[in-house]
């Protein structure tokens, strides 16, 4: 494979960034949730949860319902809940040195989005992508959606930190994210005024 380059990734919107919702999201499925953003244009938005695990769904575990195999175990990792569009479909956020021409979204200069199973057969064999997360659905807005919540302060936007999304516990993405601002959540809190 080719080296990345940042001139794959469009930058002229979010695609490739983090969302950090604030306690002002309003919506209890999005509470203190971290998103990359994978995708974004005029007409849409598209992004994956990256800290949300699935109730009690592990990767080998989800990867023997679907029949994958591999010359090594699957990482013993949570799946997680990516957002509510399309769970019942995977996708996968990983370093690129795994990528396919026809299937692999470039996300940013070192991360890509795949969702067919070729990607879960890699990630299950002996030479799997370096870093990578499943996640069972996706975060979606429609045309204007997102910068109308943007406006609301609803989100924060932050640069990638590829250490936060593949190596960071799920339960310290948010507040850690909110580090990368310079914001501790208990700050945040307070101003929203939100306990």
């Amino acid at each position: 494979m080719e080296p990345a380059t940042a001139t794959d990734v469009d930058e002229t919107f979010l695609g490739g960034k983090l969302l950090i919702a604030t306690p002002s999201i309003g919506d209890p499925r999005f509470d203190r949730t971290v998103i990359l953003m994978c995708d974004h244009s005029p007409d849409h938005a598209m992004g994956i949860i990256i800290n949300k695990p699935a109730d009690d769904l592990r990767l080998p575990e989800l990867f023997g319902q679907l029949g994958v195999e591999g010359s090594r175990q699957a990482p013993d990792r949570a799946v997680l809940v990516g957002g509510p569009v399309d769970q019942d479909r995977g996708f996968v956020l990983h370093t690129r040195d795994y990528s396919t021409s026809d299937a692999t979204l470039p996300v940013s200069a070192r991360i890509g989005l795949t969702a067919t199973k070729d990607v879960l057969d890699a990630i299950a064999s002996a030479d799997p992508p370096q870093r990578s997360l499943l996640a069972l659905g996706y975060t979606g807005w429609g045309a204007g959606q997102l910068e109308k919540e943007l406006a609301a302060n609803a989100w924060l936007v932050a640069e990638l930190d590829e250490a936060l999304v593949f190596d960071t516990a799920n339960d310290e993405k948010w507040p850690r994210a909110l580090e990368l601002l310079g914001i501790s959540p208990e700050h945040l809190s307070t101003l929203s005024g939100h306990a």
